[in-house]
């Protein structure tokens, strides 16, 4: 404060002075007028008065202003409020929403750590059209640069994963900078689940509606039935009972499926945070299966390495081998095998696994695959069936809700056809993969690949470091 002072000193004095100067002058102007008639005498005392008040008022507002030691109350609160630049940077780098200053030829000068993980950004800023290449943006921020005001611009991704994002641009004025004085606020603002359940609220009511129709026209057309003509008949009573019964229960099934796809589609772009041990999971899985497997007779053989840990929610994991064992189960014959794998540690190029593996003339196709990076390491499970098997042309709709390939729709406890499609989307949301290899006449096998948790890879890398030391 004393440094403020002394600095501000000289420019007091200097106003002194000059108001001094000027009241002097003016009232040897008006004694002169005085002097030479052009005014009374009452006017000439009037008219000194006035010069002189406005001067000592304007004395005392420069030497308050100027001088911090005689800060009136008001002007040390508003003083004390403003923020120095240590609180406005804690300010900005504790939002959670991404904020970055845009600077000349669109280098960015500021990034928050929203901003940072929201772009990808590493320790360096770099210029903003090597993270976001998104041209309407880029445009707006071309716009703001030139100190012009823009609209809000929406863009949307649809890889690895779909999102939908909404950017604000202002432009802001440094006046500290005579050479380049525009800078250009971005701010980013994630809408995709905002986007995700208008779009979900619409398939969903479509979706139900159009399933629905058969089974509720089957049960109004059997309780007509047995309210006419088969009201006595306690032999076609039971058999209707018997078909309404499973039409109610696929109906279940059918919007069970339906809020568990709406859910997952949800969080679909949130990456799950947890760990998964797919060893333990897959064990579980298949022992409560067992009851399925014996109706069939069918045995399941395992090779499960332990503790294959992997980045995910357990809950999903689990639905996801629930859904892939179910339908090898489903769709083999009876007295028939399957057979699960479980590895870890595995590179992409293994995980992917692009050779054929299956007998007579097999196809192979990837329904998700997770984000270029070759150094990822993966957990991968593989579920082998003997059935029928699936056509060439059949496989790149698999994951679409509510395909059934032909022949597999024989009754109405096949299956609502969303499995799959969940299986999709709940991969995709882990950044993981999902395959699918058939052959006619000799089987399918259904594979998924996540990342290995962070801790495992640490592990590992160490583990990797010591038989190389």
């Amino acid at each position: 404060m004393r440094k403020v002072a002394s600095d501000t000193q000289p420019s007091i004095r200097i106003r002194r002075r000059d108001t001094a100067a000027v009241a002097a002058l003016g009232s040897t102007v008006l004694l002169l007028l005085w002097i030479f008639g052009e005014l009374g005498f009452v006017q000439t005392i009037v008219a000194v008065a006035t010069v002189g008040a406005l001067s000592v008022f304007y004395y005392l507002t420069v030497s308050t202003t100027l001088n911090p030691r005689v800060m009136t109350p008001a002007a040390a609160e508003t003083a004390t409020a403003q923020p120095d630049s240590v609180t406005a940077d804690a300010m900005l780098f504790s939002l959670p929403i991404p904020v970055l200053l845009i600077g000349a030829g669109g280098r960015i000068e500021r990034a928050n750590p929203a901003a940072r993980e929201f772009l990808g950004l590493g320790s360096t800023s770099g210029n903003l059209s090597a993270v976001l290449r998104q041209p309407q943006v880029l445009e707006a921020v071309s716009s703001a640069l030139r100190g012009k005001a823009v609209d809000p611009v929406e863009y949307s991704n649809l890889a690895p994963v779909e999102s939908h994002v909404r950017a604000f641009v202002a432009p802001l004025r440094i006046e500290s900078d005579s050479v380049l004085p525009w800078r250009a606020m971005l701010v980013l603002t994630d809408e995709t689940s905002i986007k995700r359940a208008d779009r979900m609220r619409a398939d969903f009511l479509a979706n139900a509606s159009h399933e629905l129709r058969t089974p509720l026209a089957s049960l109004a057309g059997f309780i007509e039935t047995l309210r006419g003509h088969a009201r006595e008949d306690v032999e076609a009573r039971e058999r209707f009972l018997g078909i309404m019964f499973d039409q109610t229960e696929r109906m279940q099934r059918l919007i069970n499926d339906l809020l568990s796809l709406s859910r997952i589609e949800m969080d679909e772009h949130v990456l799950p945070s947890g760990e998964a041990d797919i060893s333990a999971v897959t064990e579980d899985v298949i022992d409560v299966l067992r009851p399925q497997l014996a109706r069939k007779s069918i045995e399941l053989t395992a090779e499960i390495v332990p503790d294959a840990v992997a980045t995910g929610d357990r809950d999903q994991i689990t639905e996801v081998l629930v859904n892939l064992i179910e339908n090898a189960i489903k769709y083999s014959p009876s007295d028939s095998a399957i057979e699960v794998e479980v590895l870890s540690d595995t590179p992409r190029e293994v995980a992917e696994k692009r050779e054929l593996t299956l007998e007579g003339e097999s196809s192979r196709l990837s329904l998700a695959m997770p984000p270029s990076d070759p150094g990822e390491r993966y957990v991968v499970v593989r579920v082998r069936d003997h059935g029928k098997g699936i056509e060439r042309t059949n496989l790149p709709r698999l994951s679409e809700r509510f395909y059934r390939v032909d022949g597999q729709k024989s009754g109405p406890k096949e299956g609502t056809g969303l499995g799959l499609a969940i299986v999709k989307h709940i991969i995709n949301r882990h950044r993981g993969g999902f395959t699918v290899e058939s052959s006619p006449g000799h089987g399918s096998v259904f594979s998924f690949f996540l990342p290995v948790a962070r801790e495992r890879k640490a592990e590992l890398g160490d583990e990797t470091v010591d038989q190389d030391g």
